[in-house]
């Protein structure tokens, strides 16, 4: 078998609203959009065998970046707190980085993601953008 580089955290749970991941090159989108809403966490690298979205890019690592959903209690307008489940992701320690918003991430750090941010692996050219059910373009 394949060692997992991450656990799971006490707080992961499946997101309420369906996230997806539309990929783009170039400018031009790529296939379909990756759906992330129906797991709690997805795994992206290079190793077929483990990875939930794979990587092909050589610049990426096997296991290279972790896409985690979490319950966190977030303060409302009014003041009062509300449970929320919000996407994070965190680098596994990867040899060429991931970026949000072209800024390389800390590795093992969660990093909370928010609509429209733009996710990159590697030296990859491929690019993640974050979206969901209702975001408008």
């Amino acid at each position: 078998g394949i060692t997992l580089l991450f656990n799971e955290p006490p707080d992961a749970r499946k997101p309420d609203v369906r996230w997806r991941f539309y990929v783009f090159k170039g400018g031009d989108v790529l296939n379909e959009p990756l759906y992330v809403h129906r797991q709690s966490c997805y795994l992206f690298g290079r190793e077929r065998r483990v990875a939930d979205i794979p990587t092909d890019h050589p610049s990426c690592s096997k296991q290279h970046a972790v896409l985690q959903f979490r319950q966190v209690e977030k303060e409302q307008p009014d003041g009062t707190m509300s449970k929320q489940v919000r996407p994070y992701i965190m680098d596994l320690g990867s040899t060429n980085k991931t970026f949000i918003n072209d800024n390389p991430i800390e590795p093992q750090r969660y990093y909370e993601l928010f609509e429209k941010d733009t996710i990159r692996f590697g030296n990859s050219s491929r690019e993640y953008v974050l979206l969901h059910e209702n975001s408008v373009d």
